[in-house]
């Protein structure tokens, strides 16, 4: 008898919807998707505006896959309409967020959308350093459904198949509501002529939205907390530094990824860089990346090589992340070294 695929979604119900385990999606290059780390990385930028698009295959091979991917735009406005922002050298930004994720290759559907207001305001500035602080907050949309086409339940079973057009017994699973909840954050930053850091927290789903398939008013999604780090420097004219670090907890989910990348200008101008550099996710994998920019357009590309014990698969997962930055600015500024700007 053909297997049905009841547990399945029960299972999956319980991973994505249930208050002690939902979790938002991740990125292995975390640092190539700042809005979804802290709203006040919004125009926190070397340009005037920025687009990123990132694309995440997760665990192809031994189950159905995980496909994950956002675009996102931000950009700094009224830089001469607001009082104290253009002439303090304050930063006022705007940017928003599109993101998709797909489970059981495509059968539980999640779609995401954010919108996000930041201030990034100058504290202190001489002839050696600067250093800042930014604000930021957010609203956030999320819905997530199952695509019952796919699905097979044991009260469609006639004995000798599945008969689709029957009921499922299943009414609660159709009954899943969009959310609606908030983000915050805070950024510092202390920059010098060749070298730049940043230190951020931030929180998600601050008002804690109801989001289940079942018809349990406890059942929530819990807030994720972040913390995050990155610093930059030129070790000299050709070599630069990139070293990047986050934690993020989400009730009974944490994990902490870190590491650091090179990377080399081609050529005598400072168009062209070559970037190259490791990171370690912890309990899950050890992420090798390449990047290459040229001018204000930057491409990256990771494969994580998996330390958990989905690694003891008969078939062994893959997985793999694509990503690319647009930057646009007034006049051409060469290449941006960091990731986060």
């Amino acid at each position: 008898m053909k297997k049905t695929r009841r547990i399945a979604v029960i299972i999956i119900s319980l991973i994505f919807a249930g208050s002690l385990n939902a979790q938002d999606p991740s990125f292995s290059q975390f640092f190539s998707s700042p809005l979804n780390v802290n709203p006040a990385l919004t125009a926190n930028i070397n340009a005037d505006w920025r687009m990123i698009s990132n694309f995440r295959n997760q665990w192809i091979g031994p189950a159905s896959p995980y496909m994950t991917g956002t675009i996102s735009y931000d950009q700094k406005i009224m830089q001469n309409k607001i009082p104290n922002v253009e002439t303090e050298g304050n930063i006022m930004g705007v940017g928003g967020m599109l993101m998709f994720d797909y489970a059981m290759s495509g059968i539980v559907k999640s779609t995401y959308a954010s919108a996000n207001l930041s201030y990034n305001i100058k504290l202190i500035e001489d002839d050696y350093h600067k250093q800042r602080i930014g604000l930021g907050f957010g609203a956030i949309y999320g819905h997530r459904n199952i695509d019952f086409s796919r699905v097979n339940f044991e009260e469609q079973f006639t004995g000798l198949g599945f008969n689709t057009s029957l009921p499922t017994g299943e009414t609660a699973l159709s009954n899943m509501k969009p959310y609606f909840s908030a983000s915050a954050g805070i950024v510092y930053s202390f920059s010098t002529l060749n070298s730049n850091l940043d230190i951020g927290v931030a929180g998600f789903h601050l008002n804690r939205p109801r989001q289940t398939f079942l018809q349990d008013e406890h059942q929530y999604l819990a807030m994720r907390k972040v913390v995050h780090a990155n610093f930059e420097t030129f070790l000299n004219e050709r070599v630069v530094l990139n070293t990047n670090a986050i934690y993020q907890f989400q009730m009974e989910a944490n994990y902490f990824s870190a590491g650091a990348a090179l990377g080399y200008y081609l050529g005598d101008g400072a168009e062209s860089l070559l970037t190259g550099g490791l990171w370690y996710w912890s309990k899950n994998a050890v992420i090798p990346y390449v990047g290459l920019a040229y001018k204000n357009v930057q491409f990256g590309a990771s494969f994580d090589i998996t330390t958990s014990k989905l690694n003891q698969a008969a078939r062994k997962p893959n997985t793999w992340e694509l990503s690319i930055i647009l930057r646009g600015t007034k006049k051409p500024s060469g290449v941006i070294p960091c990731p986060w700007k």
